[in-house]
């Protein structure tokens, strides 16, 4: 229970001192942060617009957490989930074109099909470079997201253009019957309920199922997974698959749901912002939709501290950055032995330095 306590802890602690500095931030530059910090709540949560535009923005950050996380439970830190995102909306917005589906749920389901699986192997080549080449794969994912977005940018502006987008370089629009609605209406998009499910279902599939637990331990403890015989590399590139397949889902739901096709708007950072919540999240897939909301909620108030108080709109950027440093201050501090820590202070000032050290050596 204390260790619970402590994961829960630690992150509010750091989204509320990240919150203390933003507004401290902002006080220089003349606006209240009281007022900041009131209308960070209304443009996140104060009314049904509002939340509308919270959980569509929570819904691309559940599925981007996702690739950090379920590779982190394997022990790798990819941060490349932004080029899977891309490359998922563009095979989702190119299938189509490409053959013929049906113009119902069955063709977008292909569709986000195609997008999971332009991500998931996207990822996959980044875990095959670790395990097969020994390529640090947080390095090998960041400059393959930025690979992705140059393929990306010359489909759309060149071979895959519509004739048609004139100012803004386009693919070809979904037909209309592939498109994913609102649920029930409003403008949340079913791709929230995706999110929701992937992030339940993976959080079950690491803590209840064989392979999952084979996941964490390979992770937790290379060498005892390498003792019992359990096929490392394997796992490692299931678990970036999966990962991968989240990201590119999500670059599926953006075009189907939101942009109808494959744009520049896609490039729109979420898979760097899922960075953030898989970390805040400490890489728990069920955990992870909270934190999305949250974050999904700063996202929606930028525009209403633009408008409202002058602040620019990635003025909430700022916001994300203080609150990953501050996370991963935290994630130091959870690190920190405190018993040892008590024994050298005690060593270093007591009048029983023999018993400070003993203490020390038991802790160690």
């Amino acid at each position: 229970m204390r260790d619970t306590l402590k994961d829960i802890a630690l992150p509010v602690f750091a989204i509320g001192a990240a919150l203390l500095v933003f507004g401290l931030l902002v006080a220089f530059a003349g606006v209240n942060p009281l007022d900041v910090w009131v209308l960070l709540f209304k443009g996140a949560f104060g009314d049904w617009f509002s939340w509308q535009n919270t959980l569509q923005r929570a819904a691309p950050l559940m599925l981007t957490a996702l690739c950090v996380a379920i590779p982190a439970r394997a022990g790798l830190v990819i941060i490349g989930g932004e080029g899977a995102l891309v490359l998922g909306g563009l095979a989702c917005a190119v299938l189509p074109q490409a053959i013929a589906l049906p113009d119902n749920v069955g063709g977008t389901v292909l569709a986000c099909i195609a997008g999971a699986a332009a991500g998931a192997l996207w990822v996959a080549l980044a875990g095959w470079l670790r395990q097969y080449r020994g390529i640090n794969e947080t390095i090998s994912s960041l400059l393959l997201a930025y690979i992705a977005i140059g393929i990306f940018k010359h489909l759309v502006e060149g071979p895959l253009r519509d004739p048609s987008s004139l100012n803004k370089p386009s693919t070809f629009a979904l037909p209309e019957g592939m498109r994913i609605g609102g649920i029930l209406g409003s403008d949340v998009h079913w791709g929230f309920v995706l999110g929701l499910l992937a992030c339940i279902a993976l959080g079950v599939w690491m803590r209840w199922t064989v392979s999952g637990f084979s996941v964490r331990v390979v992770g937790g403890n290379p060498r005892t997974a390498q003792l019992v015989g359990l096929p490392a590399s394997r796992l490692i590139l299931l678990a970036c698959a999966l990962g991968g397949a989240c990201a590119g889902l999500a670059g599926a739901v953006e075009v189907a749901a939101v942009h109808t096709n494959a744009n520049a708007s896609l490039i729109a950072a979420y898979g760097y912002a899922g960075i953030l919540v898989s970390f805040i999240a400490r890489h728990h897939p069920i955990a992870i939709i909270p934190v999305a909301i949250l974050f999904g909620g700063f996202g929606a108030a930028g525009s209403l501290l633009q408008r409202r108080l002058g602040l620019p709109d990635a003025s909430v950027l700022v916001l994300q950055g203080i609150a990953f440093v501050l996370i991963l201050a935290s994630e130091a501090l959870r690190e920190l032995d405190w018993k040892v820590l008590q024994a050298r202070l005690a060593r270093s000032s007591g009048p029983e330095p023999a018993a400070a050290t003993a203490l020390e050596e038991t802790s160690a």
